[in-house]
């Protein structure tokens, strides 16, 4: 087994080492992810003739090796469409069993399924889960924030702007969002809920260059909400010049607005390309609460969602050095590059 490159062969050993050990061949069959029919083949074999029983001369059933172009395209075809744009009815989603068809269907080579899995691997496809991304954004907008706007913004290196501050809203619920955590092995964690969704509403801004955080928790979002949050950043920066950073709410393009910033012109709006969350730091901030105290967690009450938000703000205020390097970004070659 030591010796062995081949993994098919490391298989056949492990069955034999198995067996030998007094393991049921049913117990076998699940450690091993085979068929009971394929062990007891294998212990025939090796009974009859030994470890040579074991070697597999001739590989077994039709070739279905694809040539290199043929499994290019094939990559580009699962990388590009969803199964039902080649044919597929109501199809959306690769899986195995869909791809030896298509592969039979379009190249004539009968696959099965664990050959078709080992074909993924040579191709260096995982099988992985997606993500989304805003359809509606508009990479050259963001290309421009990234590569001219926000470069122009970095005056605050040479005293033209004092204080750069990014800010966004955030709904925090009671559950919000499961992740991978570590569990009894074939068990899961079981979260239990009443179905209902409460949560708190949350304001916050991240200075740029210092790493302060000012926040807020309102009952909602309103421009009048967000009139009071201005009023507090006002407050904490009470002199100096302030460029603020934020999203295209409705409510950051309020009629409400333009009297207190007519009132203070040292605070100025520098809005961010439509749909680029990405492009926002406090968009980190909202995932680094979340996955400390929301995720994988179910809150009986509203007030205890409070409390622990606010132990989580209390606490990473106290560390402005590591907010700036968990959050802050810089945009090198028009592209964002985190610093973690």
């Amino acid at each position: 087994m030591k010796r062995t490159k081949d993994r098919r062969m490391y298989e056949r050993l492990q069955t034999i080492r198995f067996r030998m050990m007094g393991i049921p061949i049913s117990q076998i069959s699940l450690m091993l992810c085979l068929s009971e029919k394929t062990l007891r083949k294998y212990i025939h074999a090796y009974e009859e003739k030994g470890l040579e029983g074991l070697v597999m001369k001739v590989s077994p059933g039709k070739s279905s090796r694809l040539t290199l172009e043929q499994r290019d395209e094939l990559k580009q075809v699962i990388m590009n469409q969803v199964p039902a744009d080649v044919g597929f009815t109501a199809k959306f989603n690769w899986t195995l069993k869909i791809i030896a068809e298509y592969i039979e269907r379009c190249y004539g080579f009968s696959y099965s399924l664990r050959g078709v899995s080992k074909l993924m691997e040579r191709m260096n496809m995982s099988f992985t889960r997606p993500t989304y991304t805003l359809d509606a954004a508009d990479p050259e907008k963001q290309k421009e924030f990234v590569e001219v706007v926000f470069p122009a913004l970095k005056k605050v290196e040479n005293g033209e702007i004092d204080h750069l501050l990014f800010e966004d809203e955030s709904m925090i619920r009671d559950y919000q969002a499961l992740q991978r955590t570590w569990f009894e092995k074939g068990k899961q964690r079981v979260i239990p809920t009443t179905g209902k969704h409460r949560g708190v509403k949350l304001l916050s801004t991240v200075d740029y260059c210092s790493g302060q955080v000012v926040w807020r928790e309102d009952e909602q979002y309103t421009a009048e909400t967000f009139l009071t949050f201005l009023h507090q950043v006002r407050a904490a920066y009470p002199t100096g010049k302030i460029t603020m950073v934020l999203d295209n709410a409705r409510i950051h393009h309020a009629k409400l607005l333009q009297p207190f910033l007519n009132e203070n012109p040292r605070l100025t709006f520098v809005f961010l390309p439509p749909y680029s969350p990405k492009l926002n730091v406090v968009e980190g901030l909202w995932k680094w609460l979340k996955s400390d105290v929301i995720n994988n967690v179910f809150y009986h009450t509203v007030s205890d969602i409070r409390k622990n938000v606010h132990a989580f703000m209390t606490s990473i205020m106290e560390k402005p050095a590591e907010i700036i390097d968990r959050l802050c970004v810089r945009m090198e070659s028009g592209e964002i590059v985190e610093h973690l």
